[in-house]
């Protein structure tokens, strides 16, 4: 029971300093609103047009696929480790699994296209 304790009391804590945090920017803050002050400041030259621009897919494609290859990379480390003690054999299997799903994944980006830059 003193394990939940702690974990509530760490908790607690995190919230009552957030709720700090927010309180004194509130009081120590200032507040002067002025239509000038809440327009868009880009590098000192005024905005032109509308803030919105349509930008292409194939970056957040990209993006995603680093981050998958990420997580796969952080995955392989430690079980290189793994893969000497006494569940070596059973870890090998599911790193099987595991890099089999990403190379099917990987062979579907691939013949969908979406690998090729331009």
């Amino acid at each position: 029971m003193t394990d939940y304790l702690v974990v509530l009391a760490v908790t607690m804590t995190g919230i009552l300093l957030v709720v700090a945090a927010a309180g004194a920017r509130r009081v120590m803050a200032p507040h002067d609103p002025q239509p000038r002050k809440l327009t868009t400041y880009e590098s000192g030259v005024d905005p032109v047009g509308s803030g919105w621009a349509q930008g292409a897919v194939r970056y957040f494609v990209y993006a995603l696929l680093y981050v998958v290859f990420a997580v796969d990379v952080v995955y392989l480390f430690p079980w290189a480790l793994v893969l000497r003690s006494e569940i070596g054999p059973a870890s090998l299997v599911e790193m099987g699994i595991f890099l089999g799903v990403i190379l099917v994944g990987l062979g579907h980006v691939w013949r969908r296209g979406l690998l090729r830059w331009v």
